[in-house]
């Protein structure tokens, strides 16, 4: 599980990073005719308070591969949040920009997967203290 959302955060930071260098680079995205990403990369909501959002990703991504090695409630909350910051651009990119990006959807779906298997993770996980508390409680408790 931890190498799936390894590869996966890896996925994110290469689309994330991508469209880093076309922000900064100021160079025309790679489109296919299904999608407008220019009109999505050059919209208002490319940006939040001067910082391009594909920044935001490429930190994300790159936290989210960190947390690997803490608990994987870290991991989980950190792809939450990852998975709701998507949400909201894929929100803006279908009510408010009326366009939609092929590298936007991609990184919304490698997000939506590392919340899944997050999730799993997590569950899957023996919580840490569980141990501890038993070792507290006195013997004779059930």
């Amino acid at each position: 599980m931890t190498r799936a959302l390894a590869a996966l955060s890896l996925v994110g930071l290469a689309i994330a990073g991508y469209l880093t260098y076309v922000h900064y680079g100021e160079v025309e995205p790679f489109c296919t005719g299904i999608s407008d990403c220019v009109r999505v990369q050059s919209s208002e909501y490319a940006e939040i308070a001067g910082v391009p959002v594909a920044l935001i990703g490429l930190f994300g991504y790159l936290a989210i591969l960190g947390s690997l090695w803490l608990a994987p409630e870290v991991t989980a909350l950190l792809a939450y949040i990852g998975l709701g910051f998507s949400a909201y651009l894929t929100w803006a990119e279908l009510f408010r920009i009326h366009a939609i990006c092929q590298w936007c959807v991609a990184s919304a779906l490698v997000m939506t997967a590392i919340a899944v298997l997050a999730t799993v993770r997590t569950l899957r996980a023996e919580p840490r203290f569980r141990h501890a508390v038993a070792d507290a409680l006195p013997p004779d408790h059930p």
